[in-house]
């Protein structure tokens, strides 16, 4: 969204609808400019990507979530209770 001007190894996202600053130091070679995707991990811009990236990889993380909630859930209704 923005590079933060009193640190400029800092840029503000929107990663699903959160506000958060980034490191983009590894990045320094890399033009950025607000609107662009940028791969994160553990608060550090690893890569600028493309929407079509972007997209892919937030469906993986989503589906990845979803599969961990159902198999939560699976384990919830396969319990044995001891009475």
């Amino acid at each position: 969204m923005e590079i933060l001007s009193d640190r400029p190894d800092l840029a503000m996202v929107d990663v699903s609808g959160v506000r958060r600053a980034i490191n983009i130091g590894l990045l320094e070679n890399e033009p950025l400019e607000p609107g662009e995707w940028i791969l994160i991990h553990v608060g550090f811009a690893l890569s600028k990507i493309d929407e079509v990236e972007a997209k892919a990889a937030l469906d993986f993380l989503e589906s990845i979530g979803q599969a961990y909630e159902d198999e939560i859930e699976a384990l919830r209704e396969s319990m044995i209770e001891k009475g």
